[in-house]
């Protein structure tokens, strides 16, 4: 059984004010667990590799701008291959399960997952969760091999199904026990993850060895810590298509607007990165950005002196940007859909209108066409980028669980896969901020006003962290387990 403090986080505290966030570890509660030598010694794959192991000290800083006298800061643990594993290829009975919205590069994630163990360690079980979270207690599991994957990676959306909510713990771990499985690989959001935490500290109370594995997807990027999310470079190079439409249809016509809305609900770096690649946006609108309509430097004054200038333009817009403006003049809504997000309303149909309705009031000529491709490119296959990226992200997923490790995401940091704990990726959400230096750049692109007042400016920096090395200590609430390392 697990010990009186084994639910505290594992921070180590070294020289120079170094902070190392660790993970759990299935000897944390299970401390007489035999070890194996790790197969990839034998594998062909890997002997032209220099070094096959990670060392076991390894770790990557989480911010690697440091001032030279200060502190070296908070690391996460290295990903990789270790010497030793805790599991026998013969006893490994992994499962793979996707939770949430659609997302490019889900079966590039599942099959390199499968790929992995397959051929990396000579793991023969294999199941895949049909249908999230509750297809582990409501639903038949699919048998998974390297030859029912192989093609998989070129279709979008995921085989195994999906769906929001469905998280009954103790239900999903009696399945877990049931079937002997002991590794579980879990992609999804937040909110997946959050869940993916709950069963870890159930399946550690229960004292089972069983590694729980989180590999984050968002499309919208929110999810923080990490560099980014697989699916997001494909969902910035998809949007294109769609930005260059509302380009053609604005030039054709008489004072064109082209008006496209972006996924988004409370972070907007598709819209953000999407504007800085197409350099045809206008007018960028995001959840993080305030801005108004009416009245001087609002955005409707905005739109007529650039009609006047240059006869045509573009907006995109994020589905969470302008939801405070609706609510205003619609009745808001309070309801969520079973991951817990707001249900949002159609902001983009509701702005496009407000625009028509100003320029039919002030009689001036305006040809506005709307383009909402959210589910074209949810359900397209990631490009190449993300597709490295997934696979990175699963074989350092299966590295990991291999070692023992358990109740972590595999995340990018700073360019290096990591192993991060549950919840730094659960503590909050990745957003825009408004006063960096990338969101400076993109108004410089579009040329378009903050919409921000001097008042709005200085409380966005009042909200921003002094010394950005000290942050991201979201345990605080949480008295950790530490220990202090010498040299």
């Amino acid at each position: 059984m697990s010990s009186p403090r084994s639910n505290k986080p594992k921070v180590v505290n070294g020289p120079g004010g170094y902070i190392l966030q660790d993970v759990p570890h299935l000897i944390d509660y299970l401390p007489d667990l035999p070890t194996y030598p790790n197969p990839l010694q034998d594998n062909p794959a890997y002997s032209v590799v220099k070094q096959y192991f990670v060392d076991a000290d390894d770790s990557v800083p989480e911010k690697i701008v440091v001032h030279k006298d200060g502190p070296r800061g908070i690391h996460f643990r290295r990903a990789g291959p270790r010497q030793k594993v805790y599991f026998e290829s013969d006893e490994v009975h992994a499962c793979i399960v996707t939770c949430g919205g659609l997302c490019p590069g889900l079966n590039t994630v599942i099959r390199e997952i499968v790929s992995s163990l397959s051929y990396m360690y000579g793991v023969k079980r294999i199941l895949g969760i049909d249908g999230g979270y509750r297809g582990f207690y409501a639903k038949n599991t699919i048998p998974l091999n390297s030859k029912v994957v192989n093609d998989i990676h070129k279709r979008g959306g995921t085989i195994l199904g999906t769906s929001r909510g469905g998280h009954d713990t103790t239900k999903i771990v009696d399945s877990i026990q049931d079937r002997g499985i002991n590794q579980v690989y879990i992609i999804g959001g937040d909110g997946t993850q959050r869940g993916a935490s709950v069963l870890f500290e159930e399946i550690r109370r229960r004292g089972l060895k069983v590694a729980v594995v989180g590999i984050p997807k968002t499309i919208d990027n929110d999810i923080p810590v990490i560099d980014k999310s697989f699916g997001f470079d494909t969902a910035v190079e998809e949007a294109q298509r769609a930005i260059n439409a509302a380009h053609v249809e604005s030039e054709s016509n008489e004072n064109g607007i082209g008006f496209v809305k972006l996924m988004g609900r409370y972070s907007g770096f598709i819209a953000m990165y999407a504007t800085l690649a197409s350099r045809d946006v206008d007018c960028c609108l995001i959840p993080e950005s305030p801005f108004y309509l009416e009245g001087e430097g609002g955005l409707f004054e905005f739109i007529e002196k650039r009609l006047k200038e240059h006869g045509h333009m573009v907006i995109v817009l994020a589905e969470g940007a302008g939801q405070d403006l609706m609510s205003k003049s619609m009745e808001s809504t309070t309801l969520k859909d079973a991951s817990g997000n707001k249900l949002l309303k159609d902001v983009g149909l509701w702005l496009s209108q407000s625009i028509k309705d100003h320029f039919n009031k002030i009689k001036m000529v305006m040809n506005l066409k709307y383009i909402d491709p959210t589910y074209m490119i949810r359900a397209v296959p990631s490009n190449a980028s993300d597709n490295v990226y997934c696979t990175l992200l699963a074989q350092s997923a299966v590295h990991g669980a291999m070692a023992g490790y358990t109740g972590y995401t595999s995340g990018l940091v700073n360019g290096r896969q990591t192993y991060i704990p549950y919840y730094r990726i659960t503590e909050k959400q990745n957003n825009v901020v408004i006063t960096d230096r990338m969101w400076a750049r993109l108004l410089s692109s579009t040329n378009q006003p903050s919409f921000l007042g001097p008042k709005d400016i200085a409380e966005e920096k009042k909200e921003m962290p002094e010394t950005p090395l000290l942050d991201g200590d979201g345990a605080a609430d949480i008295p950790p387990v530490t220990k202090e390392i010498t040299k």
